[in-house]
């Protein structure tokens, strides 16, 4: 046994400190905590903390637990012939629907993928779509990266210069590049068009909205609160109509918009409805003390509202926002009833082909598919914002 001594003047023996070490009385090694199965500090075994959660979670109370195991059954019914249908018994490639089974025909989904991504739009000019949404996806993820330190910038370009970009690329005409009408673009691609320009145009009529229905003139909060509530007491599609066919009776003589922007114009007042709703509740959570705390540094009210009490209110209400551009995602579906093909009216087309006659269930099943995955990326997203606000500010 040997004995070394510490830098701070303690003695060790066999790397365990001796108590009293250096003085006339004798020492004796302090005595090693044996292993456990559990680390030290870590509390509870994966296996007790498992039991733990699903005792909380799932098995909390008899109720819980007989409504869990009925899940698990009604699970354990209906996953194996879904399981079957659409793998085990599926085809995944073919020409036509000969080839197909009693399993789900995913060769209808393969020969025309590229129709539910682009519509009809031109074969050789399908690279525009992909460089656009390219485009719109790299300035948004820089303006929603937190590192980033122009993140101001990064959003005035999203908002400004990207859907102009966007707009020359889909459209064409200029720089010698084909005129793409707007009746031919189609599919996934037209949904995500549609979801972001009705957000960047109706976010800022939101905020508009929402501070007029605040305002202290009588006759602005009147005009504004009645906007709001006769948008919001209609339904989406009758607001789609109105746009369609009451739109160009308001329009000058020789003037007249095609049905894209018509119905990207009917989504964005209809949308800016709720976003004024959101954020007005953004606005009446902030403290008056902020109010009070920017009159006193000389802010005016737009300055007050653009540097302090508007960023706060939108901390606010990003769940809130982000639940209606899911909503909103969703119902651009609702374009295939006034002449335009979405992602679900290609599916229906699609569906009409004596190629592919009466493969509904895949096409129909595939574009779910598709919009859960989009909605569930973005309510992450939401999660993600939220719990970076909540760490910033605690």
């Amino acid at each position: 046994m040997t004995e070394k001594i510490a830098g701070d003047g303690t003695a060790i023996m066999d790397g365990a400190p001796i108590v009293g070490a250096g003085s006339d009385t004798a020492a004796k090694p302090v005595a090693r905590r044996p292993a456990t199965g559990k680390a030290f500090g870590s509390g509870a075994t994966t296996t007790e903390r498992m039991r733990r959660w699903l005792r909380a979670n799932l098995f909390s109370s008899p109720l819980m637990g007989t409504l869990t195991v009925l899940t698990l059954l009604l699970l354990g019914l209906a996953l194996p012939p879904i399981f079957r249908w659409a793998f085990l018994d599926a085809v995944f490639e073919g020409p036509n629907r000969s080839v197909c089974g009693a399993g789900a025909c995913w060769a209808f989904i393969a020969d025309r993928l590229e129709q539910f991504v682009y519509g009809r739009y031109t074969p050789a000019e399908r690279w525009r779509v992909d460089l656009a949404l390219l485009i719109l996806a790299g300035f948004a993820a820089l303006a929603l990266w937190p590192r980033n330190p122009h993140r101001t910038l990064s959003v005035m370009l999203l908002v400004t210069l990207c859907p102009a970009v966007a707009a020359l690329l889909l459209v064409g005409g200029v720089l010698g590049l084909p005129f793409v009408p707007t009746d031919q673009w189609g599919g996934l691609s037209l949904n995500i068009i549609l979801t972001f320009a009705t957000v960047v145009l109706a976010l800022p009529l939101g905020v508009v909205l929402a501070l007029g229905r605040r305002s202290q003139l009588p006759v602005i909060r009147w005009s504004c609160t009645a906007f709001i509530e006769m948008l919001r007491g209609v339904p989406l599609l009758t607001v789609l109509f109105m746009a369609m066919v009451m739109l160009p009776m308001f329009l000058p003589e020789g003037v007249t918009f095609d049905r894209l922007v018509r119905a990207i114009i009917g989504l964005s007042l209809f949308v800016a409805a709720y976003f004024a709703e959101i954020i007005r509740a953004g606005l009446q959570g902030i403290p008056k003390g902020q109010y009070e705390a920017a009159a006193a540094i000389g802010l005016g009210f737009w300055g007050a509202h653009r540097l302090i009490v508007l960023p706060q209110a939108f901390r606010l209400v990003v769940p809130g926002i982000v639940n209606t551009v899911i909503d909103l995602f969703k119902d651009t579906t609702l374009v295939s009833i006034i002449g335009l093909f979405d992602l679900l009216g290609v599916v229906g087309q699609s569906i009409k082909d004596p190629n592919w006659l009466g493969l509904g269930r895949e096409g129909y099943v595939f574009a779910a598919l598709i919009f859960f995955v989009c909605c569930y990326a973005m309510s992450l997203l939401s999660l993600r914002i939220e719990r970076r606000i909540r760490s910033a500010s605690h």
